[in-house]
């Protein structure tokens, strides 16, 4: 991912909630073609660094052919939004504010058990917050083993982390806060996110 230097960002704790927030992802390989698919992801904060967790199903093409060793590349969109350019005080182009983060990594497939607790975590984390949860102790684990047959799980081992940060940073202070109310003015939540985005980084 080609990332200007003003846009580019070292904060660590970003990419970890680019990461968790936006856990449905990207996960693109290139053996013997080019393929990518949509997958859930768990941030691994293992000591001393950290790995990527996920899984597609056993009939993707991806789940034939990744080995251990093999590369990988995953890639988080966080908060985005398009900016106008009516929305500055001279003649300019409109444009896109955003966050990203993309991890290319190592391959580890996953035992059996390692899948089982990714699966579990995973149910975990997305069914806290349903009004009548449904965890994996509930569903049985022979129930969950039974369905991972059909599940591919592998680890990822960072090697190289890129993180973009895209927020008017180039934009003189009138035009900066005037894009921040116009997000802020918005429906979109994304637009919202940006905005709330800008407003922190402005301060920091």
């Amino acid at each position: 991912m080609y990332i200007p230097q003003i846009y580019k960002s070292e904060d660590r704790q970003l990419m970890k909630e680019i990461i968790t927030e936006n856990a449905f992802a990207l996960l693109i390989s290139n053996k013997e073609k080019l393929w990518a698919t949509h997958s859930m992801f768990i941030l691994n904060e293992s000591e001393p660094d950290f790995f990527l967790e996920t899984h597609v199903s056993k009939g993707n093409l991806q789940a034939h052919v990744l080995e251990d060793g093999d590369e990988v590349l995953c890639d988080f969109l966080g908060a985005n939004a398009y900016i106008s350019s009516s929305w500055y005080d001279h003649i300019n182009v409109s444009t896109w504010n955003y966050e990203a983060v993309q991890v290319r990594g190592t391959v580890k497939l996953m035992t059996d058990d390692e899948l089982y607790d990714h699966l579990r975590k995973l149910t975990i984390k997305f069914e806290q917050k349903q009004k009548c949860p449904v965890f994996a102790e509930t569903i049985g684990e022979e129930n969950i083993r039974n369905e991972m047959k059909g599940a591919f799980g592998i680890n990822i081992y960072p090697t190289e982390i890129h993180i973009a940060s895209k927020l008017s940073q180039n934009r003189e202070a009138h035009d900066y806060m005037n894009i921040i109310n116009e997000l802020q003015g918005s429906s979109d939540e994304n637009s919202n996110k940006v905005a709330a985005r800008m407003k922190n980084s402005r301060r920091s």
